[in-house]
């Protein structure tokens, strides 16, 4: 890889190849850009670094499509830096140490190099590491771009030597904007077709799009290709046109990445808050984005233990029989099953009190002695365990009134623990009820057994 190749933009650059509207239609300038106000906007950070002239390594962390590379190419030709395109997928160590040599003469001739790493993520810890001493020495200014969360796939050292900065889907007006400037650019873009296409399409493109500039771009441009030219050589744009071009509308979704934890975190959230009309949206969208149907089950299940318990001890049953239901029919009738879940758990009554019953025990098991188990409470199969005395005192609760005794089930030092606070929803009223009137039962058979009744 050769710093010193030819660093002109894609429309410059003579080729023979056509390049993609996407990277014709990249801006120049920071002043050209839509979209990331947040980050570019008059009193913001990148535009306050680019005024002062102090450009740091950063990670720029964004869907596709919003303008990573972009950025980067803007920063380096605002800051006059040498700008060097390095892909994770195609580039190993061996590549990375070539970069940096070169990198180190260019900075001896008194210039910079911007190297923009596309899909660091992609990179190994080893990988990842090989940049530092060229981060740390300022041999390079290293830019980052992921679509994964750099929390998780950067690592600590060479995150810590960065700034992150997120960048947003671009919005529907934004994507609308870019399009109409597409349409009237007649260098780089379509202002030299004839065609027809009112707002309405625009914003149906935009909606497709999905925040992706470049969605929206190869959209603009298909519909373009396979509209059929009226007589007056002039093409139509309809519903159908735009419906053909983009097939079938763009969701982000990772099946091993960030959205997918983001996505499942929604749905449990939406049903924890009891929102049916939520719940069934992030179902839906799950499954419509090819998540595995069966992730979706066990996260139904386990909701119905951790956050219903025995407010509704139903709800475990019902999580379990869409589980099956999908087992014996599949997609897509079987996605109903997973919906159908959804809804009976968002509307139970919810209690967590058996979530935290457990993590009260789990607490305890961890911070104390594991008591041998009191010996009323063990079997005596044999002789030499009566002797010993293996279930002496054990009270068979059946003979007694109620079904109810004083004895203690627990070790010694735990006797007085009370794990299980049930709360005052659904089934659980009903259990607190009714370990409230244990409760008044056995501290009257203390109190006679200690008045010697």
């Amino acid at each position: 890889m050769n710093l010193f190749s030819n660093q002109d933009s894609p429309v410059e650059a003579s080729s023979t190849v056509r390049v993609p509207l996407a990277d014709r239609m990249r801006p120049k300038c920071l002043g050209d850009f839509v979209g990331q106000e947040n980050l570019v906007g008059v009193g913001k950070p990148l535009q306050r670094a680019l005024e002062s002239g102090r450009v740091t390594s950063l990670i720029l962390w964004g869907p596709p499509g919003t303008g990573k590379t972009t950025l980067a190419r803007i920063i380096a030709q605002t800051a006059q830096m040498d700008f060097v395109l390095f892909s994770a997928v195609l580039s190993g160590i061996k590549e990375i140490k070539s970069v940096m040599r070169d990198a180190e003469k260019i900075r001896q001739s008194g210039r910079q190099v911007l190297l923009f790493v596309d899909e660091i993520h992609r990179f190994n810890k080893a990988q990842q590491d090989a940049f530092l001493p060229y981060v740390e020495s300022g041999t390079i200014v290293l830019i980052g771009a992921t679509t994964e969360n750099p929390s998780f796939e950067v690592n600590a050292a060479l995150l810590s030597r960065c700034k992150v900065y997120l960048l947003e889907p671009i919005s529907q007006q934004n994507l609308v904007e870019l399009m109409k400037r597409c349409l009237s650019d007649k260098q780089r873009g379509l202002g030299n077709e004839q065609v027809e296409i009112d707002q309405e399409h625009l914003s149906q493109i935009s909606l497709l799009a999905n925040g992706d500039a470049r969605v929206a771009y190869n959209t603009l441009e298909i519909a373009i290709q396979i509209a059929l030219p009226l007589p007056s050589g002039q093409k139509k744009i309809t519903n159908q046109i735009v419906k053909d071009a983009m097939q079938q509308r763009v969701l982000l979704y990772d099946k091993t990445g960030e959205e997918h934890y983001n996505l499942i975190s929604a749905l449990h959230k939406s049903l924890r808050n009891s929102d049916p009309d939520a719940s069934l949206y992030w179902v839906m969208r799950m499954l419509e984005s090819g998540e595995d149907p069966l992730f979706i089950a066990r996260r139904l299940v386990r909701f119905a233990s951790e956050d219903i318990g025995l407010a509704d001890p139903q709800a475990l049953v019902i999580a379990m029989q869409a589980k099956e239901a999908y087992h014996f029919i599949g997609s897509p009738e079987g996605n109903l099953a997973l919906a159908q879940a959804a809804l009976y758990l968002a509307t139970a009554p919810k209690s967590n009190a058996l979530y935290k019953a457990c993590n009260r025990v789990l607490k305890d098991i961890k911070n104390s002695l594991a008591e041998p188990v009191p010996l009323h409470l063990r079997n005596a199969p044999t002789r030499l365990m009566e002797a010993f005395g293996y279930s002496q005192d054990y009270q068979y609760a059946h003979n007694f009134p109620d079904q109810i005794t004083d004895m203690c089930c627990m070790p010694e030092s735990l006797k007085h623990q009370k794990y299980f606070h049930p709360s005052l929803n659904g089934y659980e009223k009903i259990i607190n009820d009714r370990m409230k009137i244990w409760r008044d039962k056995i501290s009257e058979i203390k109190k006679n057994k200690e008045s010697g009744n």
